[in-house]
């Protein structure tokens, strides 16, 4: 079994200290680095909440991201069926 790797990452202001694999140390701190500039840019648009309007704010665009990604995934999955599925038809015809 792999040796878990303690690392620091602060998001919001806030240090949290987490257990991961050594190859998921680089994903883990561009994804807190990715947290934390998204939690200035709300910052920037919308002054006056607390940490807490900022995170959540951040939770759903990321999640937004990870919705749109997996609709334009299947997307592509069946345009690539129906894609084979003409081509198929083409060289039935063409036979």
């Amino acid at each position: 079994m792999k040796e878990m790797l303690p690392i620091n990452i602060v998001i919001g202001d806030r240090t949290y200290r987490i257990k991961i694999k050594p190859e998921d140390e680089e994903a883990v701190r561009k994804v807190a680095k990715l947290i934390n500039d998204k939690i200035v840019d709300f910052k920037i648009q919308f002054a006056g909440k607390d940490m807490q309007d900022y995170i959540a704010m951040v939770l759903v665009w990321y999640a937004t991201l990870q919705v749109n990604q997996q609709v334009n995934l299947f997307q592509s999955e069946e345009l690539a069926g129906k894609l084979r599925s003409v081509e198929d038809l083409l060289d039935k015809f063409l036979k």
